[in-house]
C-alpha cells in the first residue's frame, strides 16, 4: 500500500512554485537590505529637576544652622515629599536626618514644617493637584517651628509628651469592674461623641502652628493636648470629668488659646483642636 502512495506521488506534475523558480520568474525578496537590521531611535530622556532646601543642623558640629540643596529628578522619585527624603538620603547623603515609620500618615513621626506649612511628609505631595510643574520652584523643609532641634529635621518632643502624660489620658473609674464584667460598655450616641478626637496622631502639627504655645510652651498645653484632654472628659465611660475639668481650669494651662484656629488649618487628619478647647471652656463655665 505504501508503495503504491509513493508512486503517485512520483507522477505528480512539480509544484508551480518550483516551475516558476526553475523559469526565474520569481524575484528573490530576502535581499540584504531586507535582512539589515537597523539603529532604533532612543528614546530622548526627560529630566524634571526639582530642588530641595533642608533644614541642616549637627550638635557635634561647630557650625551654625544652614540649608542644604538637594537636586531630585522627579522622573525617578515617588510623589511624596518623604519619597524625596529617602531618596536623598539612600543616593545623596546618609547624614540627613529625620523621623518617619509609617509612611501612612498615621504614626505622625514625620512632621515638619513644608514650605511654610506644618504637615506630615508622607501626606505632602511634591506637586500638589493643580499646581502644574513646580520642577522650577525650590521646595524648603524645616524641622516643626518653636521646638528644641536635636538634629536636623528631628525636634525635640520631650516637653509636648510630658504635656500629654500630665492631662492622664487612660479610662479612670472610681467603681472599678463588677465581677464577670469584661468591657465598658458604652452606646453607639455616647461612642459617636469621640469621634473627630481619638483619630488624632499627637504629631505636634496644631501645637507647634500655635503663637500661644510659641510664647508660652512651659505653661500652656497646646491643641493636640487639650483636645486629647476633651476626649477623655468627653467620654461617658470615664467618671472623673468633674476633676479633670478642674485641672484645666488655669489662666495658662488652657485659657492661652485665643481662637487664632491655625491649629485646625494645619492639622493633617482635618481634626478640630479649636471646637475641642472651645467644648471645654463652655463644660467650666457650666459648672
Amino acid at each position: 500500500m505504501l508503495s503504491n502512495i509513493l508512486s503517485r506521488a512520483l507522477q505528480q506534475k512539480p509544484l508551480r512554485v518550483s516551475n516558476a523558480i526553475a523559469n526565474g520568474t520569481v524575484t528573490r525578496a530576502l535581499t540584504t537590505e531586507s535582512l539589515k537590521v537597523t539603529d532604533a531611535t532612543p528614546v530622548p530622556v526627560v529630566e524634571r529637576i526639582k530642588y530641595f532646601k533642608i533644614y541642616r543642623w549637627d550638635p557635634e558640629q561647630e557650625q551654625k544652622p544652614y540649608l542644604s540643596t538637594y537636586p531630585i529628578d522627579l522622573e525617578e522619585c515617588g510623589p511624596m515629599v518623604l519619597d524625596a527624603l529617602i531618596k536623598i538620603k539612600n543616593e545623596q547623603d546618609p547624614s540627613l536626618t529625620f523621623r518617619r515609620s509609617c509612611r501612612e500618615g498615621i504614626c505622625g513621626s514625620c512632621a515638619m514644617n513644608i514650605d511654610g506649612t506644618n504637615t506630615l511628609a508622607c501626606l505632602c505631595y511634591i506637586e500638589p493637584q493643580g499646581c502644574g510643574d513646580t520642577s522650577g520652584k525650590a521646595t524648603k523643609i524645616y524641622p516643626l517651628p518653636h521646638m528644641y532641634v536635636i538634629k536636623d529635621l528631628v525636634p525635640d518632643m520631650g516637653n509636648f509628651y510630658e504635656q500629654y502624660r500630665s492631662i492622664e489620658p487612660w479610662l479612670k473609674n472610681k467603681g472599678g469592674k463588677e465581677e464577670g464584667q469584661m468591657e465598658y460598655l458604652q452606646t453607639r450616641e455616647d461612642r459617636a461623641k469621640l469621634d473627630g478626637m481619638y483619630e488624632c496622631i499627637l504629631c505636634a502639627c496644631c501645637s507647634t502652628s500655635c503663637p500661644s504655645y510659641w510664647w508660652n510652651a512651659d505653661k500652656y498645653l497646646g491643641p493636640a493636648v487639650l483636645m486629647q484632654a476633651y476626649r477623655w472628659i468627653e467620654d461617658s465611660r470615664d467618671e472623673y470629668t468633674k476633676e479633670r475639668l478642674d485641672q484645666l481650669d488655669d489662666a495658662f494651662k488652657l485659657y492661652r488659646c485665643h481662637t487664632i484656629m491655625n491649629c485646625t488649618k494645619v492639622c493633617p487628619k482635618h481634626l478640630n483642636p479649636g471646637k475641642a478647647i472651645a467644648n471645654i471652656k463652655k463644660k467650666l463655665s457650666a459648672q
